[in-house]
């Protein structure tokens, strides 16, 4: 998939207005990603408690963030597109207000169906950053997109990082799970109006329509590939699990074959097949698997009771959160300085080492976990990784779309990273029910070092996976195509 770049000067930037309009309120779409990251760091050290005050078992706590990452995986490319054809400011007031709905119902929730369907409510919040830069990329030529970009990424990282320990911090003086929720619950309600301020709308619109029947297939896939996996955990790999993984895989293959066939489909496969593109998507899966599917074993193993388990340190979720706090930092430090690391090594190397490092840290965990300190260091590696891996992927991909399906381009990104963990959590449920002797039992050790090898292998096969990755043809004397970022 080719685009052409914008030229970064002083006409470009000041067409319409636009340049000057968005940067007066990146500050704002800053304000929805510090929201965005509060509300996805805050939840996890919170299960633990949320599992007491629902009286649901360590296990089926991963489906609580399951939850959330299968609709983003389907919201993601619907309300990408959506806004690629009526504008993208519009459909981020629509992810806005489900959002904030589906945080309220999540803080009130009685049992835990209820807990669930606020947390598909919150699926769009994975919408928020495709949507944000296709409105700067529309508006801002570009090195100042680039740099906003780079904003919004370090935002989103940065609310991750505060939501984690602000949560764990209410908590703490409150003794009150559900007061703890609706703190971030308050604060997507308030990104509401804000999103009816000074933000200006997309200026080109793409034409066609939503792929509808693209769209339905996809949702049908998605839940059955989920359903399947909950019917392992429960019953085991018999016929219920195998029928119902069977039928996702076919309607996969039906969902491809239709959007290979669309004009304007709903997600891009061919995109997906490109040589240049496609091991960054597979970093982007294993970057789901990594980092969304870890946050709920993470939780319950630090907050398991180490005299009736033998493994876990007791911890409360402000103690669980301050020890992902070294991390979630580095993280942070390191996505901002992305542009920095990948100008000097290219982008390529950089990823190779980023998901290098990230394996190292999940061998190093399975290997010793038997100390706070040990944990500490290992996410630290990780927090490396994943801060340059979280920098660098959406601008490839970005700078690789066509600029008239920027937000589905994208979006897909994003849809590929929230399968990755939606995918994860199911396998991660099963894996440690599997290891637990009867229903509601507290899963066994070696579950917990079966699910760090896991991610380790994957993120293993992502860094060589990477290194092998072939940059894009060079541009044309006539300059009529741009090859994705090294």
């Amino acid at each position: 998939m080719t685009t052409t770049e914008r030229p970064d000067a002083p006409e470009a930037a000041s067409r319409d207005g636009g340049a000057g309009s968005v940067r007066a309120v990146v500050g704002l779409l800053v304000l929805f990603e510090l929201t965005s990251g509060f509300l996805q760091g805050g939840i996890a050290p919170l299960l633990p408690e949320i599992g007491r005050e629902l009286s649901v078992p360590d296990a089926d706590l991963t489906w609580v963030i399951s939850a959330q990452l299968l609709a983003a995986a389907v919201s993601v490319p619907i309300l990408g597109r959506l806004g690629d054809l009526h504008g993208h400011r519009k459909v981020l007031r629509w992810a806005l207000a489900a959002v904030a709905v589906g945080s309220l119902l999540v803080a009130l929730a009685p049992n835990l169906p209820v807990l669930l369907a606020g947390r598909v409510l919150t699926g769009p919040l994975a919408a928020l950053l495709p949507l944000e830069i296709a409105l700067v990329r529309d508006r801002l030529p570009l090195g100042p997109a680039r740099s906003a970009i780079a904003r919004l990424v370090g935002a989103l990282a940065l609310g991750t990082l505060l939501g984690g320990v602000l949560t764990g911090a209410v908590h703490a003086l409150t003794d009150d799970v559900r007061l703890t929720l609706l703190v971030p619950a308050a604060l997507a309600a308030a990104c509401v109006p804000v999103s009816f301020l000074a933000i200006p709308e997309t200026r080109r619109l793409a034409p066609g329509r939503l792929d509808l029947p693209g769209a339905v297939l996809l949702s049908a896939t998605m839940l059955l590939l989920l359903s399947g996996v909950a019917a392992a955990k429960d019953d085991g790999p018999g016929l219920p699990a195998v029928a119902q993984l069977g039928l996702a895989a076919v309607l996969g293959t039906v969902w491809t074959r239709v959007e290979l066939r669309t004009p304007e489909p709903l997600v891009d496969v061919r995109a997906l097949a490109d040589r240049r593109v496609a091991p960054f998507f597979f970093c982007a899966f294993v970057f789901g698997v990594v980092y969304f599917g870890g946050q709920a074993p993470d939780a319950t193993f630090l907050a398991a009771d180490p005299a009736t388990t033998g493994y876990g340190f007791g911890l409360s979720a402000l103690s669980i959160s301050l020890v992902a706090l070294p991390a979630a930092a580095t993280a942070v430090v390191t996505s901002s300085l992305t542009a920095r690391i990948a100008g000097r090594t290219g982008y390529v190397p950089a990823l190779a080492v980023s998901f290098a490092l990230v394996a190292a840290s999940f061998l190093t965990t399975a290997a010793l976990h038997t100390a706070l300190w040990q944990l500490v260091t290992a996410k630290i590696l990780a927090g490396l990784g994943l801060g340059v891996a979280l920098g660098a992927m959406p601008t490839v991909i970005a700078e690789a779309g066509d600029p008239s399906r920027t937000g589905v381009t994208t979006a897909l990104y994003n849809n590929v990273k929230t399968l990755g963990g939606a995918v994860a959590g199911g396998v991660t449920a099963a894996v440690l029910a599997g290891s637990a002797p009867h229903a509601g039992a507290t899963p066994s050790e070696s579950a917990y070092v079966t699910v760090w090898l896991l991610c380790a292998v994957l993120a293993a096969a992502a860094a060589a996976l990477t290194l092998v990755a072939r940059r894009a043809p060079a541009k044309s004397a006539r300059g009529a195509a741009a090859s994705p970022a090294p």
